[in-house]
């Protein structure tokens, strides 16, 4: 529509065909320029971001691949790494580290027990009488 009122406004104007050319190569320019701000360049950080995860994973790290398996990383080399899943101590399986679509460092949910200390001590004893449903509610 522009590119219509532009071309219109040119040849009113007593303007050559070599203006309109150049309008439509600035919008097929325009076109590219939004492409990549739109499409390119957020994959791009987003893989950027995968590989310094995927750099900085350690093993005893708790894991998700990419059909959504949770395991814990037991061995890592340069592109595979060996997860184990569940219990079963003897299901072991090395797989690519592509594979892998999230980390949670192994630090980040464990608690400690000066921790775990300092919280209990901080409730009330009404709070810890408080029964809670499957919900969280209160029961009566």
């Amino acid at each position: 529509m522009i590119l219509n009122l532009l071309s219109d406004s040119s040849s009113a104007a007593g303007g050559s065909s070599a203006g309109s050319v150049m309008v439509m190569v600035f919008y097929i320019a325009l076109l590219f320029v939004i492409m990549y701000f739109l499409m390119i360049r957020p994959q791009r950080r987003e893989q950027k971001r995968m590989n310094s995860l995927l750099d900085s994973m350690e093993v005893g790290d708790v894991v998700v691949t990419t059909s959504g398996f949770y395991g814990i990383v037991i061995s890592i080399t340069d592109d595979d790494c060996i997860v184990e899943f569940g219990n079963n101590k003897n299901c072991r399986i090395p797989m690519r580290k592509s594979a892998i679509a999230e980390v949670e460092k192994a630090s980040d949910g464990v608690e400690t027990k000066d921790d775990t200390k300092s919280t209990d001590s901080t409730k009330s004893t009404a709070e810890k009488d408080k029964k809670k449903s499957f919900f969280g509610k209160a029961k009566d």
